[in-house]
C-alpha cells in the first residue's frame, strides 16, 4: 500500500525535529553555560560583568564597562593574528571569532614594577607560590582562560597601548586553540610556572 505524500512528509517533519532535538543544544542550556562562565570570572576577578556585546568580527564581549572603539578593534586584530597563526600551524578547529568570549576586567594595577603601563589582574599564586612572579600569596597576569567550553578569557581594560590588548589576545587564545587541537602541546605549556613563553605558534 502507498503511503500519501502528506503522510511521508509529517514522518520527514518528525524525523527532522528529532535530529535537531539531539544535535544542537538549547538556548536555555547556553545560557546556563554562558552564566556559569561569567560567574567564575567575576569569582576570580572580584568584578560585576555588566556590559555585554560583540567585536565586529563576531567575537562575545563582556565588561566591567562599555569597552572604547580602539579596545574592540585591537581584541579583533588579536584574534586575527591567534586565527592566522593557528591554521599556519594545522589547527582549524575552533579558529572563528564568534567561538570566544572575552571578558574585560577593571586593571588591579597599571604599571609594573619597572614603571610601564601594564594593566593587569592580580589572582591568587597557587601554583607560582614562590616564583618570580609571586608578589606575596598573588601574581599579576595580562590575561588568563577562564573556561575551554564555551572559549573564555579574561583581560584587562586598557586606556592605551592597544597594541597590548592584541598580543594578549593571541597568547590566551593560544591555549584554547592548543586544548583543542593539541592536547599534548596545550599540556606541556599551560603552566608557565615551569617554564615557556608566549607566542608558543610561530
Amino acid at each position: 500500500m502507498k503511503l500519501s505524500t502528506r503522510v511521508i512528509c509529517l514522518f520527514l517533519l518528525l524525523l527532522s525535529l528529532v535530529f535537531f532535538a539531539f544535535h544542537i543544544p538549547s538556548s536555555s542550556q547556553s545560557i546556563r553555560s554562558q552564566n556559569r562562565v561569567t560567574q567564575e570570572a567575576e569569582r576570580i576577578t572580584g568584578d560585576n560583568f555588566r556590559y555585554s556585546g560583540r567585536t565586529p568580527k563576531g567575537a562575545k564581549l563582556i565588561a566591567v564597562n562599555k569597552p572604547t572603539r580602539q579596545m574592540v578593534l585591537a581584541i579583533d586584530k588579536g584574534f586575527g593574528s591567534l586565527i592566522n597563526i593557528a591554521q599556519k600551524n594545522g589547527y582549524y578547529r575552533n579558529t572563528n571569532y564568534s567561538e570566544y568570549t572575552v571578558y574585560i576586567a577593571e586593571s588591579d594595577r597599571t604599571k609594573d614594577s619597572s614603571g610601564n603601563y601594564s594593566p593587569d589582574i592580580a589572582i591568587g599564586a597557587a601554583q607560582y607560590k614562590g616564583t618570580e612572579y609571586d608578589q606575596g600569596g598573588y601574581i599579576y597576569v595580562a590575561g588568563m582562560v577562564v573556561a575551554f567550553n564555551p572559549n573564555a578569557f579574561v583581560i584587562a581594560e586598557h586606556q592605551r597601548n592597544f597594541q597590548r590588548v592584541s598580543d594578549v589576545v593571541r597568547y590566551e587564545g593560544e591555549h584554547l586553540v592548543l586544548y583543542h587541537n593539541d592536547r599534548n602541546l596545550y599540556r606541556q605549556t599551560a603552566d608557565h610556572s615551569k617554564g615557556g613563553r608566549h607566542p608558543i605558534l610561530k
